[in-house]
């Protein structure tokens, strides 16, 4: 139950920081200057940790760490989550799109579930973490932060539709990089989902089968087809 929110939420976190709701010019020169930095690259690959806090569920401080590897350009994404310690990590689940078809792997369940992809403007998609800022929400400016003699601008981002399954983002931007280091997403029910970029996101030159699924690499795992 864990993994899978685990998953759903850092899809929120990957797909929904997007942003083009003119309501405070500060925060939105900030938030331009980081998609301008992220669109440069070929593809991005940045290291995340995250921590779930659920009142309704007893869970406090739930933590986990993973990988992103994305190409906002062609909408390709996989999602890697570990679990164990740093020494001794292993995957527990991924998710991997080459744009057009999803497949979700769980290593409990020695399992793969294939999707075709979600392209409606409700879905959430991790790609889009790093084409940021186009439309969806409002955001504020709330000032600047310094932690360990790092200097973050914080900006608030509200989402237009009250559909939406969370009502805000925090968002921290490292000021001298112009590249996002945290984001808490506060859902309706009381959770809350923080995310910390624990590796600047770099120039990702591998190969574009990163974005597939191959069987081979998975043995003896059952694929149930979800289409």
């Amino acid at each position: 139950m864990i993994l899978k929110r685990v998953c759903s939420c850092a899809l929120i976190l990957f797909a929904c920081a997007t942003v083009q709701a003119q309501t405070d010019a500060k925060a939105k020169v900030i938030l331009d200057g980081v998609s301008k930095k992220y669109k440069a690259f070929s593809a991005i690959k940045s290291d995340f940790s995250y921590v779930l806090d659920n009142p309704q569920e007893n869970i406090k401080g739930y933590k986990q760490s993973g990988t992103i590897i994305a190409n906002p350009k062609t909408n390709k994404f996989r999602v890697t989550l570990y679990e164990g310690s740093n020494s001794a990590k292993s995957i527990s689940q991924e998710i991997i799109s080459d744009g057009k078809t999803q497949w979700t792997y769980l290593k409990k369940d020695n399992e793969i579930q294939v999707n075709d992809v979600d392209n409606s403007s409700q879905s959430l998609n991790p790609a889009q973490i790093f084409t940021i800022y186009e439309k969806g929400y409002k955001y504020l400016f709330t000032g600047e932060v310094k932690q360990q003699g790092i200097v973050y601008q914080q900006i608030d981002l509200t989402p237009v539709d009250s559909k939406k399954p969370f009502f805000k983002i925090k968002l921290q931007i490292n000021k001298s990089k112009s590249l996002i280091y945290s984001a808490a997403v506060s859902d309706k029910n009381g959770s809350r989902y923080t995310y910390i970029l624990n590796s600047a996101a770099t120039d990702y030159k591998g190969s574009d089968a990163v974005f597939g699924f191959n069987k081979k690499n998975y043995p003896g795992v059952e694929v149930v087809d979800l289409r």
